[in-house]
């Protein structure tokens, strides 16, 4: 074979290989900027592309805010004595008679009733004294009740009255907290975090971690971290309380040129430069800094705030375009508030698919060279 006819040979394999090549596509992460600006509603697609301002920042940033109710943060604390249903008590009655006494045997002035339990509704019985309610009252206040019960059937009657171990006031802690369990509401633990350590505190960052008490029908919750920070975040426990310890549970997902991943979110507010260092930042050999994107299904009012336009209706598709290579995008991105359910995509830059065709073209030049080389 000539040498012109092995050029013409090698030249018709190249041809064909690249013209393969570019028929197939050249593998990447995903669309491109140019493609998704294609996408957008101006272009008869479905999403709004919208770059990040200072102004876009005032209208879609929501800072989250938790806390407790009036009703949590004005309720006293129990005292060291107030008795609750499930306590028990002992009662000791002393008569004013020689003989024959109302409560004991003939000669027997002192009258003593163990482990008297407080019932449900918050009762005890007594003889000859009848149901007293003892909820809610310090063992004085119950002793002056039994007493004035009493007085009309003996004469001057003493009584005393003591609170004795058992179920009592409780609280529920669930979640991953220390150790999840039933706490009474003791002297030494009648407010929130009190019985938080109690449970041996938690196993995940204050940070990320939510404290949900709740009482009744109602329920408030705050961050671990700022109930450290705030003491009046630190409520009052009452009787039946559950306190729930979760970690957050928010998540955004990260693709393209940082890499894919689903990340939770490791504090209260995220920003999208927070958002980007957390998964490893931008991948310097293949990400485009101009096209860093943030797609979020965004309700009705506010995209109508940020495009002025009515023409639709109910929740809208929104892509946030941050430019990272200009300091005013820089301040835009630790500006803006990453959401739970958000997507954080990076395109590729233009030099990587670059790189990539010269990649393909080189490797299929080898190929033709070789597939020549076997023809000779």
């Amino acid at each position: 074979m000539t040498l012109s006819a092995s050029r013409l040979a090698r030249s018709a394999v190249l041809l064909i290989l690249v013209s393969s090549v570019a028929a197939c596509g050249l593998p990447r992460s995903g669309p491109n900027k140019k493609e998704i600006f294609a996408g957008s509603v101006e272009n008869g697609g479905d999403s709004f592309i919208v770059t990040v301002t200072p102004q876009v920042n005032r209208i879609v940033n929501q800072h989250i805010s938790y806390g407790f109710s009036s009703s949590f943060r004005n309720a006293a604390e129990i005292g060291a004595d107030t008795i609750a249903a499930g306590d028990k008590l002992s009662l000791t009655i002393y008569e004013n008679v020689r003989d024959d006494p109302l409560l004991g045997n003939s000669g027997q002035r002192v009258s003593s009733l163990s482990e008297v339990q407080v019932d449900s509704d918050g009762y005890i019985f007594v003889p000859y004294a009848g149901r007293i309610r003892a909820t809610g009252q310090t063992p004085d206040a119950l002793r002056g009740a039994i007493t004035r019960a009493l007085q009309t059937q003996t004469p001057d009657p003493q009584v005393l009255v003591q609170r004795v171990a058992g179920d009592g006031a409780t609280v529920s802690v669930t979640g991953s907290a220390g150790a999840s369990g039933i706490y009474p509401l003791a002297q030494p633990s009648r407010t929130l975090l009190r019985v938080m350590s109690l449970a041996g505190g938690v196993t995940s960052e204050p940070n990320a971690t939510l404290v949900r008490v709740t009482r009744g029908g109602q329920s408030g919750q705050v961050w671990l971290q700022d109930l450290y920070d705030n003491p009046s975040l630190d409520i009052a426990l009452r009787n039946g309380d559950v306190i729930s310890v979760e970690r957050d549970r928010r998540t955004f997902m990260s693709l393209g040129a940082t890499g894919q991943s689903v990340v939770h979110f490791e504090k209260p507010q995220l920003s999208a430069l927070e958002a980007i260092a957390q998964v490893g930042g931008l991948q310097t050999n293949l990400a485009d800094p101009k096209g860093v994107f943030v797609f979020r299904d965004e309700d009705e009012s506010t995209v109508r705030s940020l495009t002025g336009r009515t023409d639709f209706a109910g929740p809208q598709r929104v892509a946030y375009v941050l430019d990272l290579t200009e300091p005013s995008g820089m301040f835009e991105a630790r500006d803006f508030q990453i959401r739970d359910g958000d997507t954080i995509y990076v395109t590729e830059a233009p030099f990587t698919q670059w790189s990539k065709s010269i990649a393909a073209i080189t490797g299929t030049a080898g190929a033709a060279n070789d597939i020549t080389d076997l023809g000779n």
